[in-house]
């Protein structure tokens, strides 16, 4: 065989081989395409398991200050329903929101409505959740009892005391009120992940998140009590209720002549009233039984919860339009009915006209 020949055999072999390796990767490249495909099928399925919950279990997690009431409805549920185990944690509204829109639990507690952002992080997750408003508070404003000075106190002198720029500046009594002592104030408050931390900040300082960091802060209301009961020269914020839990180490002040109770903090006399909030996702109501179960439940006793745990109870039309929320399965946020009695109901066809 001549060498032009062997030449010309050598390149068709050549080229044979090469569309062979060629149409091998083109092909392992398909198969790789579909393993992607099928792995993140198996991820959005194992997301979707997952934010439903096993069923007979159930998670909830979130504002501290929520937590007696979902702790008192769990406690109550399960002595109907012995085979369902209810996870109940606190950590803070921001962390439960958290939890809630990864799919790690079926619940949130909260002590503020969602916000954007969250909103955002459930809509990215495939989360959907219907907002119920349970419960009303009020923050109470505390001092230690050995402080005879400090009998009341004004939402300015509250801003005066916990705005940025009071930080290291900020830190005597008398800087706040002249009449008060030149003695040293220490202050302590809700952590940044608490919406408590975020409900105060909106309400005293004008915008939610802003707030002086040199305080003692913690997510747990009890150890802010221990703190203030301590401590001769404090002042700290948290619900009313950890404050009618303690009021023989504690002692609060009226804010701008109001007294924080029951009868204040549902009429909205008190200034720093608010409502109380469990979020539910509608995954979990489809894959779990047991929380449609609890959920029911938890709307249909939700004043004997509120009243057990020293909270204040939603108006009777409030709570009425939350079962109506989940029986309807209503999605989304809606905030401003959380307070709505027979007042705001007249106040909203007024407005309709």
């Amino acid at each position: 065989m001549s060498r032009s020949a062997r030449s010309s055999l050598l390149m068709v072999a050549f080229l044979l081989t090469l569309a062979l390796v060629l149409a091998g990767c083109g092909g392992g490249g398909e198969k790789k395409d579909e393993e992607k495909k099928e792995e993140e099928t198996g991820k959005e399925k194992e997301k979707a398991e997952k934010g439903g919950g096993s069923p007979g279990q159930i998670g909830v997690q979130g504002s501290s200050t929520v937590l007696p009431i979902s702790q008192a409805a769990a406690e109550a549920f399960n002595q109907q329903n012995p085979d369902v185990k209810i996870s109940v944690a606190g950590g803070g509204t921001g962390d439960g929101f958290e939890a809630f829109c990864s799919g790690d639990t079926q619940i949130a507690d909260a002590s503020r409505p969602i916000n954007d952002e969250e909103q955002q992080a459930c809509q990215d997750s495939g989360v959907e959740f219907i907002e119920l408003p349970i419960a009303l508070d009020a923050l109470a404003v505390v001092v230690n009892p050995q402080n005879n000075f400090a009998n009341d106190v004004t939402v300015e002198e509250l801003r005066t005391l916990w705005e940025p720029d009071a930080e290291g500046r900020i830190t005597r009594w008398n800087q706040v009120r002249s009449e008060w002592p030149d003695q040293q104030v220490n202050l302590y408050g809700p952590g940044t992940q608490s919406g408590t931390f975020d409900y105060f900040t909106e309400k005293v300082v004008g915008k939610a998140k802003e707030s002086r960091s040199d305080y003692q802060a913690s997510e747990d209301d009890n150890v802010l009590v221990q703190g203030v009961a301590g401590d001769p020269n404090a002042l700290g914020y948290f619900g009313l209720s950890y404050f009618e839990q303690n009021q023989n180490q504690l002692k609060d002040l009226p804010v701008d002549g109001v007294s924080p109770s029951t009868e204040a903090a549902q009429s909205g006399e008190y200034p720093l009233s608010r409502p109380l909030f469990i979020y539910v996702s509608t995954q979990a109501l489809e894959q779990n039984p047991s929380v449609e179960e609890f959920v029911a439940f938890y709307l249909e006793n939700a004043n004997q919860f509120v009243e057990q745990v020293q909270y204040v109870p939603l108006p009777e039309q409030a709570l009425q339009e939350a079962r109506e929320r989940f029986q309807n399965r209503t999605t989304g946020t809606a905030p401003e009915d959380a307070t709505k009695g027979e007042k705001g109901k007249e106040k909203k066809e007024e407005t309709k006209k």
